[in-house]
């Protein structure tokens, strides 16, 4: 280890929005509405919550404990608790996984990007009330060489340009910014949408309980989506966590961190739902529902440039965020570990990135025809790997590393650090843990089974065991 001066958050707000920076991203915007929507409404919200509040907030709290104590990032907080163990491939999972993500974020951060300046010079008026025009449009510009990689390039740069500012004057400042302008902007949209006629709808489609459309699937996507909102898996949470003085509630501190994603989430949902259904769009569209329902959409409203623009900036921001978290884990690997400056690091780990991210953008448009990974583009296999195996794995492999080889009792000590009167129970915390690792691991091997026998043949036995028919 070579580690030099240690860089520290300036204060209590600039962690939490940091953090929660980190969370927060594009997944939030569109991916939990559309779920919830789709999986029970507020049946699915209340089951994704009870999943938060089990499974994500003990291993955020192991996260940032992990990180306080040892002032490292993933793999040298490996080598610190377990010296000369193989616990620190754990770490090095943390990072490829970081690496992997960034890959493909970076290319859909340039899409968030070209929209929003597509949307500034009204590019979106030839699209309205027809989506079909819309996807053409997507589709035409994804597949195509050389836009995609001039977006993606640039929001790569703005990237690096804030890691390379440190924690501090880069990521803090940043957050300091970008955080407050996402909720406020996401709340004018919010209540913009539930004053047009219809819009209430949306509120209904969101949050009314569906109990009928609670299927063992959407069960999965609540478990899944609750621990991956979060960014955990990947070391984020550690990295952050080592900037933190010894001063700081951690407890106090995750439980902010999970409240504003959730918040935030839910903003985004009333804002998106009550638009669509106000002017009649299909709300059953996913990934589609950013880059082809509203484009189409926007353009009726009266100032419809504008809140077309204010979306999408918002979009760009929470996608900034968290790429800047996912960066500075791969960044700080290469300052603790290998001795290296912050701006050596950062430009040249950055700019491999941003090449990996090039042949996921050119595999989309069959410039670049990598198909061989499971029968999927180049992109959709990082995302896939990332999400599906790596990130989950990292994340149960953390709670067992604290319950077997960290002990219990030693991560109490470190969260009680900080923390004036509340006292935590070490039994409640090994539960916790074990439940949460027990949920990962769930999730992976549905998952396995699914991609091998194409169903959720696991999570219905299990269902159908808890309430047979």
């Amino acid at each position: 280890m070579m580690n030099q001066t240690r860089e520290n958050w300036g204060s209590r707000l600039g962690f939490i929005l940091a953090a929660s920076g980190s969370a927060v991203g594009i997944g939030n915007i569109w991916k939990y509405p559309h779920m919830a929507g789709q999986n029970g409404g507020a049946a699915f919200t209340l089951i994704y919550l009870i999943c938060i509040l089990v499974v994500g907030l003990s291993i955020v709290i192991g996260e940032f404990a992990l990180g306080r104590r040892t002032q490292l990032s993933p793999v040298g907080a490996y080598l610190a608790i377990a010296p000369g163990s193989s616990w620190k491939w754990v770490g090095f999972l943390g990072v490829g996984s970081a690496f992997a993500i960034l890959s493909f974020y970076g290319v859909v951060g340039g899409w968030i990007m070209n929209y929003s300046f597509l949307s500034l010079k009204g590019g979106f008026s030839d699209l309205t009330g027809n989506p079909d025009a819309a996807s053409a449009l997507f589709n035409s510009f994804i597949t195509s060489t050389w836009a995609p990689l001039f977006w993606q390039l640039l929001f790569m740069t703005i990237c690096i340009y804030v890691i390379v500012n440190g924690v501090k004057g880069g990521i803090e400042k940043w957050s300091k910014i970008m955080m407050p302008t996402i909720i406020v902007i996401l709340v004018v949209l919010a209540i913009r949408g539930l004053t047009l006629p219809n819009g209430m709808t949306g509120l209904t489609f969101l949050f009314k309980p569906k109990f009928e459309d609670l299927s063992a699937s959407a069960v999965v996507l609540a478990l899944g989506h609750s621990f991956f909102t979060l960014s955990l898996g990947m070391g984020t949470m550690i990295t952050y966590g080592s900037y933190l003085k010894r001063t700081e509630n951690l407890l106090n501190s995750a439980l902010w961190v999970i409240v504003l994603d959730t918040i935030i989430a839910l903003i985004a949902g009333i804002a998106i739902f009550s638009t669509v259904f106000a002017l009649g769009a299909d709300p059953a569209e996913g990934a589609g529902l950013i880059f082809v329902v509203l484009p189409s959409v926007f353009p009726q409203l009266p100032g419809g440039q504008i809140w077309g623009t204010l979306f999408f900036v918002i979009l760009f921001m929470a996608a900034l965020t968290s790429a800047i978290s996912i960066l500075e884990v791969v960044t700080a690997y290469f300052i603790d570990q290998k001795g290296w400056t912050r701006i050596r690091s950062t430009i040249l780990f950055g700019g491999i990135i941003t090449v990996v991210g090039i042949f996921c953008s050119l595999s989309l448009g069959g410039n670049l025809n990598i198909t061989w990974f499971l029968g999927m583009s180049f992109f959709d296999f990082m995302d896939y790997l990332s999400s599906k195996y790596m990130l989950p794995i990292g994340g149960m492999l953390m709670a067992i590393f604290i319950i077997k080889r960290w002990t219990v009792d030693e991560f109490i000590k470190e969260l009680h650090t900080g923390m004036s009167s509340t006292k935590v129970s070490s039994q409640l915390v090994t539960i916790l843990l074990s439940i949460g690792a027990s949920v990962i691991g769930f999730i992976i091997l549905n998952e396995i089974i699914d991609k091998l026998l194409g169903a959720q043949l696991l999570v219905k036995y299990t269902l159908l065991c808890l309430y047979p028919v």
